[in-house]
């Protein structure tokens, strides 16, 4: 990507709310705590990112464990495909993510592109229930953070092309506990006789992290 100095250009005029950033110029690539100030930029209202502490989470469950395939089901504005692309820089994978809102889909497109990822995060548009039959196996990681009513489907989806190993990772398992879909979920995910599965509360939103067999 292209770093530079931060705050050299002037902000375009917000429409309806959201903040659309200028392009970094300069040569150089930012360090990793630039560009993470960077990431936090995109955060805004009415996006519904994750915490910082969940982006945090997924970057380094990734290096961890080396992940290099992943899928992400719900996209908004990019911010926490940022974060996944940032651990993915580091062991070579790229990230598949699917939005179905074109605004927010553009919004991220913008993102990534800003922030020079888009070598490593492939934005895919559309319906998710649609769109993830077409994704080829097998992946590493899977993170569900879209519509909640539809988070059983998502993972009836998913399963089979997640590897032994990898995992299934949904959000807001703790904010949005009283949704049907959410509820309906964590059953079938702790019962399931191929998932470990255990929730993080590390945030107020909440993950239920499901490591496949």
């Amino acid at each position: 990507m292209h770093g530079g100095k931060l705050g050299l250009a002037v902000l375009l005029v917000p429409v309806a709310g959201i903040v659309f950033w200028p392009a970094l110029q300069g040569p150089a690539r930012m360090d990793e705590e630039a560009l993470k100030a960077e990431f936090d930029k995109v955060r805004q209202p009415g996006m519904m990112n994750v915490p910082r502490e969940d982006g945090e989470y997924l970057h380094d469950l990734i290096v961890e464990h080396g992940y290099k395939r992943v899928l992400e089901i719900g996209t908004s504005n990019g911010y926490s495909a940022l974060w996944m692309g940032l651990a993915l820089r580091k062991t070579g994978g790229r990230l598949i993510t699917i939005e179905i809102d074109e605004t927010r889909a553009n919004l991220a497109a913008q993102n990534f592109r800003r922030l020079g990822f888009e070598e490593i995060i492939e934005l895919r548009r559309g319906d998710a229930l649609q769109l993830v039959p077409l994704v080829e196996g097998p992946l590493d990681l899977v993170f569900i953070d879209a519509w909640k009513p539809d988070y059983p489907r998502y993972l009836e989806l998913v399963f089979e092309k997640v590897r032994a190993g990898g995992a299934i990772v949904a959000h807001n398992t703790r904010s949005h506990a009283d949704d049907p879909g959410i509820r309906r979920y964590l059953e079938i995910v702790r019962r399931h006789p191929q998932l470990d599965t255990r929730v993080d509360t590390r945030s107020s939103a909440g993950f239920a992290i499901s490591f496949k067999r």
